[in-house]
């Protein structure tokens, strides 16, 4: 077998030493190096996929049922006040290799979302953005 040079296909198809939470035939769900909370999960696919719309149906149905149960795995063990499961793509996706965040959050842990500097003029097009993008979808099916 060809040695595998991405970062996320070493860790999802176990070539790295990690902590692994659980794993099945599509996926390998380890805690993150650089957790936001305790308990914090990556779901790793074990093939490779750079982005989300890469995946195919299969393993993107399997990554979301994961998700369902780490979720609940996290609120039995932690009682956290809520979860939150996230996932970044192109630049901002830094592992090049399509993962998923689970973890438990808090009121206090600080994390939050940033308001985008001026949404304004995006606020202002919801009617042309909902159009421009219903548009689409028969096109991309």
């Amino acid at each position: 077998m060809p040695e595998r040079t991405c970062l996320g296909c070493q860790l999802a198809n176990k070539e790295i030493e990690t902590n692994i939470i659980y794993e099945n035939d599509r996926v390998t769900c380890i805690l993150d190096i650089a957790p936001l909370n305790e308990g914090h999960i990556l779901i790793l696919p074990k093939k490779h996929f750079h982005d989300v719309d890469d995946l195919d149906e299969v393993t993107a149905t399997v990554i979301m049922r994961t998700s369902r149960f780490l979720a609940k795995l996290l609120k039995s063990h932690f009682q956290p006040e809520g979860i939150t499961i996230l996932q970044n793509n192109g630049k901002f996706n830094d592992l090049t290799h399509y993962h998923m965040h689970v973890f438990p959050r808090y009121e206090s842990d600080g994390f939050g979302w940033l308001e985008p500097i001026d949404a304004t003029n995006a606020k202002g097009r919801l009617k042309e953005t909902a159009a421009a993008l219903v548009a689409l979808i028969q096109p991309l099916r």
